[in-house]
């Protein structure tokens, strides 16, 4: 679950940290207070978009920390298999700093992409604002919220019917490609081998070009490198000022007093060591004066080498091994095109057995999901029913399109009729914003019995709902908050009453600027809060007893489910 949250110079917020718990946690405070920013700072560290312009003024950056911790092995492992850090005791820090040129996501210290870290994400929370709402209303989302729900029998179908349907399309592409005219394969026949022959009479070997160039820059400077050589040699080697002659002369010093005492004897030795070293430095230097002797017809039979090398690399590949690599699938394409009606029957009968092979996974899918369907509707209903829909039918039809896709041929639509004798429609044309975002909380309410998912935030789920309707909405959270860590931010009471633990979000002026900070409220504050969201100019005693009211009515629904 998510345990803390740590924002600083965000928008409005100049520096605040809030630690979450189990159960549900219920935000609220009023219009303009800065609810959004909090939870735009969440999405923000699990990979949103980031912008210069959140950076509140006159600061040089942004920064969001969130630190979750996992009980969940499965999760822990797949993290762990992502190659991203977990923390000793299931704990993972995951930090996002935005500068004005850049912004840089961290885990538990280690630098990752934003990939990853929405990767990560769909491991670790579930966030559901107004926009998933108006998901709903598109079809090609309803195939996915179902295959959610199958999952545990799916996935493994799934990921069958990928690899199959990635071997169908690359095997589709090939014959569309092979299936041209006999002109034009012949064409394609003379230029490939022509490019053939053209790389075999160049006879390149691995690692040439690189030797090649290396003696090239040799031949190229030579008077410079023969110069400082001779130059060295002439210190070190040659005449009666060299270093070779001063080392004798001291060497034969030394000899002379070594009788007289030993450390002149070792220092004599030492000497002699450092007299051979210059003598075997000097012939070194000597030969690899010689061997720069420069050759006019090496040095232009080199550098056509090179310009033939540069060419090949040019026209066929950026390096010999891609040369090479290239001339080897010439090699297999010639083969084909000269046995272009034996090698086209071979693609047409892979193909054919290919899509034998990828219509039994799509009907093995289609079973599933229409068996699924017919549990995930029934659950639809009752949940819908829960959240004060009095008379509601829920269906899911699986229908088979023509073509393949990579989730198989499955077209799914979610149809409802939610007043008594109207026929089943499509969701979104029946659906009102109220409407959906409770089909949207009963969508997961079911798949939290199946999600694994810790942690769940829901914005603006009380949008266009009140009274008996926001008590039902408010019962099914609490239910949903028994296995899952909930985040919510409400502005109606009957929903912040059921809260386990409810914090405020509050705009105040500090230091001649606007600020947004974010508490965590006890019972009497709570109950402050209540009553201002009961409404009315002047919060009265009155307002306040039917704000404990609420409180006790939520406290009792609680024990009751």
């Amino acid at each position: 679950m998510l345990i803390s949250l740590h924002v600083k110079n965000l928008a409005l917020i100049k520096e605040t940290e809030v630690s979450f718990r189990e159960g549900l946690n219920i935000l609220s405070g009023e219009t303009g207070a800065g609810k959004s920013i909090i939870i735009g700072s969440i999405n923000l560290a699990l990979g949103a978009r980031a912008d210069k312009d959140m950076i509140r003024h006159g600061a040089e950056y942004a920064l969001v920390e969130l630190v979750f911790q996992l009980e969940d092995e499965d999760i822990i492992r797949r993290i762990q298999d992502m190659d991203i850090p977990v923390e000793e005791d299931g704990i993972v820090i995951i930090q996002r700093k935005i500068q004005l040129n850049r912004s840089i996501c961290k885990v538990c210290g280690e630098t990752v992409t934003t990939k990853q870290i929405k990767e990560l994400a769909e491991l670790l929370i579930d966030i559901h604002g107004q926009h998933e709402h108006q998901s709903l209303l598109y079809k090609k989302n309803h195939l996915e919220i179902l295959d959610s729900f199958a999952a545990e029998e799916l996935v493994p179908i799934k990921r069958e019917l990928k690899d199959c349907y990635r071997w169908y399309t690359a095997l589709k592409k090939e014959l569309d490609e092979f299936q041209v005219d006999e002109g034009a394969k012949a064409k394609e026949l003379s230029l490939a081998e022509f490019e053939y022959q053209e790389i075999e009479e160049a006879r390149l070997v691995a690692g040439e070009d690189e030797e090649l160039e290396t003696q090239y820059r040799r031949m190229t400077n030579s008077r410079q490198l023969v110069e400082a050589a001779s130059k060295v040699y002439s210190l070190l080697g040659a005449g009666a000022n060299s270093v070779a002659d001063a080392v004798g002369r001291a060497v034969r010093e030394l000899r002379s007093i070594e009788e007289y005492d030993e450390t002149a004897k070792e220092l004599a030795l030492e000497l002699e060591n450092i007299d051979g070293l210059v003598s075997d430095f000097n012939r070194s230097i000597a030969g690899y004066m010689s061997d720069m002797e420069f050759d006019e017809s090496s040095f232009k039979e080199i550098e056509e080498r090179l310009n033939l090398l540069n060419h090949m690399k040019l026209k066929y590949g950026g390096s010999i091994p891609a040369i090479l690599q290239y001339q080897e699938g010439l090699e297999q394409r010639i083969e084909k095109l000269r046995n272009a009606d034996a090698y086209q029957a071979k693609l047409e009968k892979e193909l054919a057995d290919t899509v034998r092979q990828l219509q039994g996974i799509c009907e093995k899918a289609s079973r599933v999901r229409e068996k699924e369907a017919k549990k995930l509707s029934a659950d639809m209903v009752q949940a819908l029913t829960e959240l004060n829909f009095l008379e509601v039918s829920f269906e899911i039809q699986v229908r088979r399109k023509e073509d393949y896709s990579v989730q198989g041929f499955d077209d799914v639509e979610f149809m409802i009729s939610t007043n008594p004798g109207e026929p089943m429609k499509s969701l979104g044309s029946v659906a009102s914003g109220g409407e959906l975002s409770r089909i949207m909380l009963a969508i997961k309410t079911v798949l939290a019995s199946r999600d694994r998912i810790p942690t769940m935030i829901f914005d603006e789920i009380d949008t266009g709902i009140s009274g008996k309707t926001a008590w039902k909405v408010s019962e099914k959270l609490g239910v949903i908050a028994k296995n899952h860590q909930i985040i919510c931010i409400t502005h109606l009471p009957q929903i912040a009453a059921m809260a386990d633990h409810h914090f405020m979000i509050a705009k105040k002026a500090e230091e001649n600027a606007t600020v947004t900070g974010i508490m965590e409220m006890n019972p009497e504050e709570s109950v402050e809060e209540l009553a201002r969201m009961l409404g009315g100019e002047s919060i009265t005693d009155a307002v306040r007893e039917n704000a404990r009211e609420l409180i006790h009515t939520a406290r009792t629904k609680k024990e009751a489910v």
